[in-house]
Order: C-alpha cells, then sequence, then structure tokens
C-alpha cells in the first residue's frame, strides 16, 4: 500500500482504557483516490456519453448505432446479475476499474470502422465492463466513506454523501467537455440559417410533446429554403462539391472524433493504475464471492428478495434510467433539434451539464444539513414541474432562453436523483454493497433499454406520460423506505437503550 503509516483512532474499551482501532490509509489517502477515481471517471464519460448521444446520427447505417447501444444494456443487465461481485473478489476494486475501463476503450476503437461485426462484441464487452465499473466504483467510494466517517467521527450517512456528491461532480462534467467537443467537430450553422428555421406554426405543432417518429415528414422540420431556377446550374455544382469535398471531411471528423475519445478513455485507464490505490475490503466472508457460478446470480437476486429497501427503492432506480434516456434522446431531438437546429444541442445540453455538475457537489455537501428527503422532494417538483410543462408547451425558436432554462431544471434534479440514490444505498447496503449496486445498475439499465427502445416509435406525450407515472410511483415508494428505515432505527435505539438498563 502506498503511503505514509496506517491511521489511527483511539477508543474507549468497556474496561475503560484506550483502545486504537487502525485504518489502512490517512485520511488525506483516501481523499486522494476520491480525487482519483473522480477525474477519472470523468475523462472515460466525457468519451463514452458524447458518443453515444451520437450513435443515431454517426452510425446511423443498417441501425448499427442504436442497435449497439440495445444490446449494450442488454449485456449491461446480464452481467449485472453476477460479474461484479466476482470480478472484484478475484481482482479487488483497483484492478476490476482499470480492466472494465479497457472495455470502454475497446468501444471507442470500433467507432472507427461501425459495422455490425465489430459493434456487436464491442457493445457485448462494453456492457459487461460496465456492470462491474460501477459496482466496483460504488464498493470502493462506500469503503473510503465508512473509513474516512471513524477516522473523523462523522456519521456514515453524512460521510456517505459528500464522497459521491463530490464524483459526481466531475463525473457530471463529462456533459460539458464531450458536448464540446463534438459541437466544435460536427455542429456547423448553415449560412442562411434565418430561412432553416422559419417554421410555420403547424410545424412547430408537430414539435415537443407532439412529436411522432413513425411520421417522415416529422424526422425534421426544419424548412430547406425553396431554390429559383437561376440558382439550379450553381446548386448542381454545390452538389458535386459535397460530394467529392464534404464528404471527406466528414470522414476526417469522424476519424478525429473517435481518435480524441478513445485517447480519453485511455487516459482514464492509465490515471487508476498509475494513483489509484489499492484497498481490501472490510469482509470476513469477501472471498466467497469469486466462485463464478450460478450461485452468485441467486444471490443477486436473493439481496433483492430478501431486502424491503432494495424491492421498494426498485421503481425509482428505474426513473433514473427512464430520465436520462429523455433528456438524452427525446428532448434533444422532439424540442431541441426539432425547433433550432441540431447545431443548437450540444449547446444547450452544455447548460444541463453544468448546472448538473454543480448541484451534484452541491447538494452533496448541504444534505448532512437537512437530510435525504428535502432533496427528493426538490429532484421530484424540479421533474415533475418540468415535464408537466413539456407536456403543454409548444416548442418556440423565439424564446431560446426557455430551452435552456428546461435543460437547467432537468439537470438540477437528475443531480438530486444521481447523488442521492447512490448515496442512499451506500448508507443503507453497507454490509452488502456490491449485491446492492449491482442491482442498482440492473434496475436503472432496464429503464435505459426501455427509453431507448420505444425511441423510434412512440410518440414524445407518451413517453412523459410514462416517465412521470414512473417518478411519482418511484418517489412515492422511496417515502415508504424512508419510514420504514427511520421506525427501524428508532426500535432499535429503544432496545439498545433498554440493553443498558
Amino acid at each position: 500500500m502506498a503511503g505514509t503509516s496506517d491511521a489511527m483512532e483511539m477508543k474507549q474499551n468497556g474496561h475503560g482504557s484506550p483502545e486504537i482501532e487502525t485504518f489502512p490509509m490517512t485520511k488525506f489517502q483516501m481523499l486522494k483516490n476520491l480525487l482519483v477515481i473522480s477525474f477519472a471517471f470523468c475523462f472515460l464519460f466525457t468519451a463514452f456519453q458524447s458518443l453515444s448521444n451520437l450513435q443515431s446520427t454517426l452510425n446511423k447505417e443498417e441501425g448499427v448505432g442504436t442497435g449497439g447501444l440495445a444490446i449494450l444494456y442488454a449485456s449491461l443487465v446480464v452481467s449485472c446479475m453476477f460479474t461484479p461481485s466476482v470480478a472484484i473478489a478475484k481482482l479487488g476494486c483497483k484492478w476490476t476499474i482499470a480492466l472494465s475501463m479497457c472495455c470502454y476503450v475497446v468501444y471507442m476503437a470500433a467507432n472507427f470502422y461501425a459495422v455490425w461485426a465489430l459493434m456487436v462484441p464491442a457493445s457485448i464487452i462494453i456492457g459487461f465492463g460496465a456492470a462491474t465499473l460501477w459496482s466496483a466504483k460504488c464498493t470502493y467510494l462506500t469503503q473510503m466513506a465508512v473509513w474516512y466517517s471513524k477516522l473523523t467521527g462523522a456519521t456514515q450517512d453524512d460521510i456517505v454523501n459528500r464522497f459521491f456528491g463530490f464524483f459526481f461532480m466531475f463525473f457530471q462534467t463529462s456533459q460539458i467537455w464531450g458536448n464540446l467537443i463534438s459541437s466544435e467537430i460536427f455542429s456547423q450553422r448553415p449560412e442562411n440559417e434565418s430561412l432553416y428555421l422559419d417554421l410555420s406554426e403547424s410545424e412547430l405543432k408537430s414539435c415537443g410533446a407532439n412529436f411522432d417518429p413513425t411520421i417522415e415528414e416529422n424526422k425534421t422540420t426544419l424548412k430547406k429554403p425553396e431554390l429559383e431556377k437561376k440558382q439550379y446550374v450553381r446548386t448542381m455544382v454545390n452538389v458535386f462539391r459535397l460530394v467529392f469535398f464534404d464528404v471527406a471531411i466528414s470522414v476526417t471528423q469522424v476519424y478525429t472524433v473517435c481518435g480524441i475519445y478513445t485517447g480519453c478513455a485511455v487516459v482514464a485507464v492509465i490515471i487508476i493504475v498509475v494513483l489509484l490505490d489499492k484497498i481490501k475490503l472490510d469482509k470476513d466472508n469477501h472471498d466467497q464471492y469469486g466462485k463464478f457460478s450460478f450461485d452468485t446470480l441467486i444471490a443477486t437476486f436473493s439481496h433483492w428478495w430478501r431486502s424491503p429497501y432494495q424491492k421498494l427503492l426498485m421503481v425509482l432506480t428505474f426513473y433514473s434510467g427512464v430520465e436520462q434516456g429523455f433528456v438524452g434522446g427525446d428532448y434533444t431531438k422532439s424540442y431541441i433539434g426539432c425547433a433550432l437546429g441540431i447545431w443548437n444541442i450540444g449547446y444547450i445540453m452544455i447548460c444541463y451539464g453544468v448546472v448538473d455538475a454543480a448541484c451534484s457537489f452541491l447538494f452533496g455537501r448541504l444534505v448532512q444539513f437537512v437530510g435525504h428527503i428535502p432533496f427528493f422532494i426538490l429532484a421530484f417538483l424540479l421533474h415533475g414541474g418540468v415535464q408537466i410543462t413539456l407536456m403543454l408547451w409548444v416548442p418556440d425558436p423565439d424564446r431560446v432562453y426557455l430551452f435552456y432554462i428546461f435543460a437547467a431544471l432537468w439537470g438540477m434534479g437528475d443531480a438530486v436523483i444521481q447523488t442521492q440514490i447512490n448515496a442512499y444505498y451506500g448508507y443503507l447496503f453497507t454490509d452488502h454493497s456490491e449485491a446492492a449496486f449491482s442491482n442498482y445498475r440492473l434496475w436503472e439499465s432496464l429503464g435505459f433499454i426501455l427509453a431507448f427502445g420505444y425511441g423510434n416509435f412512440v410518440r414524445t406525450d407518451i413517453k412523459l406520460y410514462l416517465t412521470f407515472t414512473v417518478l411519482v410511483v418511484g418517489m412515492y415508494l422511496y417515502g415508504v423506505t424512508e419510514y420504514l428505515e427511520r421506525r427501524a432505527r428508532k426500535s432499535a435505539a429503544n432496545i439498545s437503550e433498554k440493553t443498558k438498563l
């Protein structure tokens, strides 16, 4: 283990004499490792999230892009059931994270030549890698938080919230850098932008909640300018220029963006390998999780079946995937792209990423003063209010600021959903963190699969109704979880008090 000698904490034993509890690393090392993981994930998901957003357009031939994403999340669902605990037990958290990130590098590289023969195996590989990556990361951070809380005397819940809030602050900035890279490389505004956005009232009404991806005319409502006869010859010349010159530029752009994203993923792997310390989890029976068999699959479902809290949080965890899929796939297409043009998507999503990152950090710090409940209420009001507004609102190109406001509000709510659910899992399931976070990725991935699966077949208003319903049910069941957990804690405290007497 790198670093200085083990940290120590003085305690009083039953006879009143001091007892020394040792820890594998110092506070400085714990904070350093938190920073290392945060930076590494920022680099990795700057690449992956941005490349995922481009799949429907960058690799649209034969549906390779969206088909690959569907395979990816299906693979992730399967792998969540049995691979994380095995990998963590055999390799440890550090090397599980590093090797899982290598799976992302494989996927990035496959996009240089995106055909089914390469994208299918690459999508399967990254799906298995994603399950182990997130479980190992959550397990590592939770263990760090437990040690840090004991060393500092702070409550475990507060430190878990702080650690996850700090992590997601860096993680959500990947939305900024990734969208900035893709916007600068691909987004070029047409010279006659005003003509392209000269939409009629009926055309605008086909955007937003009324957007129907099954209608050919609605796949883009950008109105192209009509050509005069005298422009015909010049237009034909431009066609040849586009075919023989601009297409080559496009190929170069594809290689450029894939090269940048692959490089970011490689940097993430290097950061973990070189800078992250190895840890040994506080589990006497950890080795029993290292057997690769169907017992691990049964153990995953057993945790879900035996834990009432896990079952109650299932719907809200599912919503986490649904809401991310909606804002990344439907808000960008049905609202921004339809009414403002695709060249504005990256810039508005940068606003989403900035707010999401800032609030992730802020909420992670504030939760120790007010608890989880006010923030979950805030997320419900923000996402619920935005969803109701989007059901009724007809996108208006003359009010561009509204697109940014809705993205910012959604990002604020997403900051709560991402940080607080992760932290709440870490708080409730400290002794079963691997199985719990495997369940987390399982249900969240099912939400992604739903969001991507019906994306090209269902009207946006129906998606909004479904998203809102899942939000309401998920928040209600979360409230039940809080009530049961607090009642159990109070009961345990009363029993402990009676035992002392």
